[in-house]
């Protein structure tokens, strides 16, 4: 039976971030709550490593045809995997819980929004971006998707605040850590995968569609979401 909460991670050529995910989420109690799903690429080298981790109940792990941006891969998932859950997250490889329960507590604040997200502090980004984040099913649902922008990695973040905020149903849990072991928090260095989708070409395309899409259809989703959230 699954829970009510399925978190998607994305991965690429990062297997023993994998093992300290699943770690974590040991220490944490999060299987009580949380189902995990992890996404890796049949052409990434180090996926027969991904395929020799050990998963738990609650865990499994997909293999895409062939290597996708973000959130295009999300995406994908997302749609696969709605109608199995009340509620859908999104975190990194690099995404580390640490507070106990955390899982748990994101069920409760979500409930207690009725439609709504929700998002940790991830000791970098902090309330100012949700690095890592979970909505209500409602929400993909009545939007078509999970990241309100039609962009390629970056700016996926931003794009979710921004809705969520306009829309009044974002709540940001300064108690609950996500830590983000990210090279720009100081975490660990740049490894050709945090190139690849950090590069300069990479921002200006995902900012110019975040732009587009911040003039163009972000009215029209937030004035969907109140909608929501009042029928509610």
């Amino acid at each position: 039976m699954p829970s009510e909460l399925l978190i998607v991670v994305p991965a690429r050529s990062r297997p023993q971030n994998i093992r300290r995910v699943l770690a974590a989420w040991d220490d944490t109690a999060a299987w009580d709550h949380a189902d995990l799903r992890v996404e890796v690429d049949a052409d990434d080298p180090t996926l027969p490593d991904y395929q020799a981790i050990d998963l738990r109940p609650g865990a499994r792990m997909t293999v895409a045809d062939v290597w996708r941006p973000l959130v295009p891969k999300l995406e994908r998932v997302v749609a696969e995997e709605l109608d199995s859950y009340w509620a859908v997250g999104f975190a990194g490889c690099d995404h580390v819980p640490e507070t106990p329960g955390w899982a748990k507590t994101y069920l409760d604040e979500l409930r207690d929004l009725g439609s709504g997200i929700v998002y940790g502090d991830d000791g970098y980004q902090h309330e100012n971006t949700p690095t890592q984040w979970a909505m209500t099913a409602d929400i993909v649902r009545t939007l078509g998707r999970m990241v309100p922008a039609q962009v390629e990695h970056m700016y996926c973040d931003d794009a979710v605040r921004d809705l969520g905020r306009k829309a009044g149903c974002i709540r940001y849990l300064p108690d609950v850590m996500i830590r983000h072991h990210h090279p720009a928090a100081g975490i660990g260095g740049y490894d050709e995968q945090y190139r690849r989708v950090n590069s300069s070409d990479q921002y200006r395309r995902d900012r110019n569609t975040y732009r587009r899409w911040s003039n163009n259809e972000l009215p029209r989703q937030v004035a969907a979401l109140k909608k929501l959230r009042a029928a509610g």
